[in-house]
């Protein structure tokens, strides 16, 4: 009995010193992607960016975390006080909840003990991330209707349906990875793409689909309705101040990182890579190469940025529910008449 409980706090402390380490990480990257995307606008548009808070302005996320704890936090006047406040908790919470089913790589050895790189993998791994990014939209709702402003509203209802309608198209894009490889493991479907059998050489049309609505998900340009300046001033979070407004701009960058993750595990073989083996060095390859491939995407998601214009509303529902979904569905149909036809030849 005293063996049994040896070995089950052994792996209860294994995987929450996994949660804690990938919580700093994340959070870092989240703080450090405001800092890359000010660079990035920079070169866009022939200019310096941040590079005065610390050499190269690298401590510049450091200032603003300070700047949004410093700042003061008030409340509306007629909001909904208990709402306005569970919000943004709710919103961050599940961004950060949707990390725990992705593998980020094989099995890590560290003084002699083997660390497996997944903090949980269940089998129904991706309807667990399509199931706490839905969730992720009552953050939003609440944040704007508990607001008691008629712009937060408008945001809040924006958002809302907006993220309903591209995860349609989503989720349709999935079901046909889905069929390809007979599982909804994140980890099996990263096994399955050892060297250059990545899915998105089989569903080059399901990837552009699922990339466009993870730009819609996390509400990037030229998907940015919800929070447009021009005319909402600052949408679901317009009455929002100190770290309750830090809460949901860090959960935007949470989720931009965790679908740079999802598109890399999903089409792009995960933390697999031609002629390089996961496993090497310790099993820290693994981790290097879905790192690398997720920054790839995340400067992607900032070029888009600063690169194409706003879509008027009425544009963005014409794309989701009379483009995607309809090619989601042919890519669907598509998909399952190849594994037929391949299933009756061989």
């Amino acid at each position: 009995m005293s063996v049994l409980l040896f070995l089950f706090l052994g792996v209860l402390l294994e995987k929450f010193g996994l949660i804690v380490v990938l919580f700093l990480i994340t959070l870092g990257i989240a703080a450090y992607s405001t800092y890359g995307e000010r660079k990035v606008a920079a070169f866009m548009q022939d200019r310096v960016g941040p590079d005065r808070a610390g050499p190269f302005g690298l401590l510049q996320p450091i200032a603003d975390g300070v700047k949004m704890f410093m700042k003061e936090d008030f409340i509306p006047q007629g909001s909904e006080k208990w709402l306005f406040i569970m919000a943004p908790g709710i919103f961050i919470f599940t961004a950060c909840m949707t990390s725990a089913v992705i593998p980020w790589g094989t099995t890590l050895t560290l003084f002699g003990a083997n660390i497996d790189l997944q903090v949980t993998d269940i089998n129904i791994g991706v309807l667990y991330v399509l199931g706490f990014t839905s969730l992720g939209v009552y953050g939003i709702m609440i944040g704007g209707w508990a607001s008691n402003n008629k712009y937060s509203l408008y945001g809040a209802i924006r958002a809302s349906s907006q993220m309903i309608s591209y995860e349609l198209a989503m989720g349709l894009a999935i079901i046909a990875v889905v069929m390809l490889t007979g599982t909804l493991s994140l980890r099996t479907m990263a096994e399955a793409q050892t060297g250059f059998n990545w899915t998105v050489i089989y569903q080059p049309l399901g990837f552009l689909i699922f990339f466009i609505c993870a730009l819609a998900e996390c509400n990037r340009a030229p998907f940015d309705l919800p929070e447009c300046e021009t005319e909402l001033v600052g949408g679901f979070h317009t009455e929002y101040s100190s770290m309750k407004l830090g809460f949901y701009l860090f959960a935007e960058y949470i989720n931009m990182f965790i679908s740079a993750a999802m598109i890399s595990t999903l089409y792009f073989g995960g933390y697999n890579f031609p002629f390089v083996d996961p496993a090497w060095l310790g099993g820290l390859m693994g981790p290097v190469v879905l790192f690398a491939k997720i920054f790839f995407f995340i400067f992607v998601f900032m070029w888009i940025r600063w690169t194409l214009p706003r879509f008027r509303y009425d544009q963005l529902m014409h794309l989701g529910w009379k483009v995607l979904i309809p090619l989601s569905i042919l890519n669907m149909l598509l998909t399952g008449a190849g594994i037929l036809w391949l299933e009756s030849k061989f």
